[in-house]
C-alpha cells in the first residue's frame, strides 16, 4: 500500500488537493471533476478510493483530509451520475487506447488549415468539446494499393474509442504536435505521420514506405459523431501510395484486413447500405468513396495519379 502513496502521480494528487483546500466548497473547488483529462480519469478511478482508506487519511495534512471529505460531498451532490459515469467509462477504456487518447497531442487548425494550437486526442474527439469549442484537428487517410491495383482495407479494432469494428481505408490517424509532423513543406509532416502509423497499425516497416512515395491528392473537412460522447471533426489529408508490402496487423488497432478491387468495393457498399452482415463503413471513408475514390482509382491504374492532385481546395463535406 505504501508504494501507491509514494508514486509521482499520487503525490501530484495530494498537492492539488491540498492547494484546493482553501477554496470555497463548490463544484469549482474540484475542476478536475468537470474536466476530460488523464488526471480526471486516474484521479477518480484510483486515487479517490485509495485516499479514502484509513492508512492514507492518516498520512494527509488536515487540510488535504478535509478536501477529500468535501470531494466526496461534491461528487454526491453535483451531477454525480454523469461525472462518475464518464469516469467509469474512461476507466473501462482499453489500456492502449487510453494511453494514446491522453498522451497524443493532435494539431488544432482552423478551417483554412492554419495551425492554431494543440490538444489531447481525448479532447479532440469529445463531441461536447467539438460542438462547444469548434475543435478541429488535422488528420490523414492513407489508401494503399498493391501492384494489382487492389486497395487494402482494415477493420478497426473492437477496442477503438471511435468507430470500433467499422471497415475503412488502409490507415486513418493524425499527425501529432511534434516537430517532424508539423512540417508543412511538401506535406512532409503528414507523410511522416502516415509512415509512423502504418508501422504502428499494420506493421509495415518505414523502409517499405518511403515518405516521398505518398501522393497527397486533396484535403477534406468533415464532422461525424460516433456515439453520444465521441466523434470526429477533422481536416483530413488524403494520401495515395502504390506498394507491395507485407502486413502484420497490430490487434490493438486492427481487427482484420483485406485487399479489394473496385467491383468488390461496390459489393461492400451495397451490403453496408442494406445493413447486411452488420457491416459498417467509417464516415470519412464513405465520403471519400462517394466523392473521389472511383475516379482516383482510375488514375492509379493508368499511372496518371499526379493529374488528380488538388491540394489548394479544402472540400467541406457532410
Amino acid at each position: 500500500m505504501s508504494s501507491t502513496f509514494t508514486t509521482p502521480r499520487f503525490q501530484t494528487v495530494l498537492k492539488r488537493i491540498s492547494l484546493s483546500s482553501s477554496s470555497p466548497t463548490s463544484s469549482s473547488t474540484f475542476p478536475v471533476l468537470r474536466s476530460h483529462s488523464p488526471f480526471a480519469t486516474s484521479f477518480l478511478k484510483q486515487t479517490l478510493s485509495a485516499a479514502a482508506s484509513p492508512l492514507c487519511r492518516s498520512s494527509l495534512s488536515s487540510s488535504a483530509s478535509s478536501s477529500f471529505s468535501r470531494m466526496s460531498a461534491v461528487t454526491a451532490s453535483t451531477s454525480s451520475s454523469t461525472v462518475m459515469g464518464d469516469a467509469i467509462a474512461d476507466a473501462a477504456m482499453d489500456v492502449v487506447q487510453r494511453r494514446l487518447m491522453f498522451e497524443d497531442e493532435c494539431i488544432l487548425v482552423d478551417e483554412n488549415d492554419r495551425v492554431v494550437g494543440h490538444d489531447t486526442k481525448y479532447n479532440c474527439h469529445l463531441m461536447e468539446k467539438i460542438e462547444s469549442e469548434n475543435l478541429l484537428h488535422r488528420a490523414f487517410s492513407v489508401f494503399l494499393f498493391n501492384s494489382k491495383f487492389e486497395l487494402l482495407l482494415q477493420q478497426r479494432s473492437a477496442t477503438k474509442v471511435t468507430f470500433p469494428l467499422v471497415w475503412t481505408n488502409t490507415c486513418c490517424s493524425h499527425p501529432l504536435y511534434r516537430e517532424s509532423e508539423l512540417i508543412e513543406e511538401n506535406v512532409l509532416g503528414v507523410r511522416n505521420a502516415a509512415q509512423r502509423k502504418l508501422l504502428d497499425e499494420l506493421g509495415i516497416p518505414a523502409e517499405d514506405l518511403p515518405v516521398d512515395k505518398f501522393t497527397p491528392l486533396g484535403r477534406m473537412l468533415y464532422k461525424a459523431p460516433s456515439d453520444g460522447k465521441w466523434g470526429e471533426h477533422e481536416l483530413d489529408y488524403l494520401l495515395f501510395i502504390v506498394r507491395d508490402v507485407k502486413v502484420n496487423p497490430n490487434p490493438d488497432e486492427v481487427a482484420d484486413v483485406k485487399y479489394i478491387n473496385r467491383e468488390q468495393l461496390k459489393e461492400l457498399l451495397r451490403k453496408a447500405d442494406a445493413g447486411e452482415e452488420g457491416l459498417k463503413l467509417s464516415p470519412w471513408f464513405r465520403l471519400v468513396v462517394d466523392n473521389f475514390l472511383f475516379k482516383w482509382w482510375e488514375h492509379v491504374e493508368k499511372g496518371t495519379l499526379l493529374d488528380a492532385v488538388d491540394m489548394k481546395t479544402i472540400h467541406k463535406l457532410t
